[in-house]
């Protein structure tokens, strides 16, 4: 069996809302399409989350 080795093509980075924790000590932070909730509460800390964009791969 073989296996290519070559380079991978870079996945694309694309502007994707999320949501945010908005927590001083809390890093979390969840895409606005994996949420089902209107607005999330965070599930690490359960502070309140605010929507932001970042710029992230794209995941189709």
């Amino acid at each position: 069996m073989s296996f290519s080795r070559g380079p991978k093509e870079p996945v694309p980075e694309v502007e994707t809302n999320v949501w945010s924790c908005t927590s001083d000590d809390c890093q979390g932070w969840m895409r606005e399409s994996y949420s089902f909730e209107q607005e999330p509460e965070c599930p690490l800390c359960k502070s309140s989350m605010e929507q932001e964009v970042r710029i992230l791969p794209e995941v189709k």
